[in-house]
């Protein structure tokens, strides 16, 4: 028959220790840092629409200018966001608040869809398929995330 002992050297203390300074970086912070530097088209945005990270490349596809410049500006501002229509008009407000990454905030759920913008001044508009995600801080919604793609036709 097996036989097993147990013997406790003594007690087990736990350390006092610091916490590491990852416990203090959000997670709507450390998004961004890796959008930042990300080559696929991405953005986040924080809870009141304004661009908090983009992309070089997204930057590049929506006619943004430099990352830097964009960020502190609001999403729909930012952009020159038109309808479907065959003339291509300019996105209203109610409508403009359907957009992923907003709809995203609003919605605190996963939202996809297609947005048309014309990137600069003479260029014909794009279409992208965008896929946003809700970013938490607690148990509140701080932000979006959204990558984007190009629809090509």
């Amino acid at each position: 028959m097996a036989h097993v002992e147990l013997s406790l050297s003594g007690a087990f203390v736990p350390q006092a220790r610091t916490p590491a300074e990852a416990e203090f970086v959000t997670s709507v912070e450390r998004w961004a840092s890796t959008v930042a530097v990300a080559d696929e088209p991405c953005l986040i945005i924080d809870g009141t629409g304004s661009i908090l990270a983009v992309s070089p490349s997204c930057s590049e596809l929506l006619g943004l200018g430099k990352p830097v410049e964009a960020i502190g500006q609001r999403l729909t501002a930012a952009l020159h966001l038109i309808d479907f229509t065959a003339g291509a008009s300019r996105l209203e407000e109610p409508e403009t608040e359907k957009i992923p990454p907003l709809l995203a905030l609003s919605s605190e759920r996963l939202a996809r869809g297609l947005i048309r913008v014309v990137p600069g001044a003479g260029e014909a508009p794009l279409t992208v398929d965008a896929v946003s995600t809700p970013l938490l801080s607690g148990d509140r919604v701080a932000g979006s995330l959204t990558f984007l793609s190009p629809v090509r036709y």
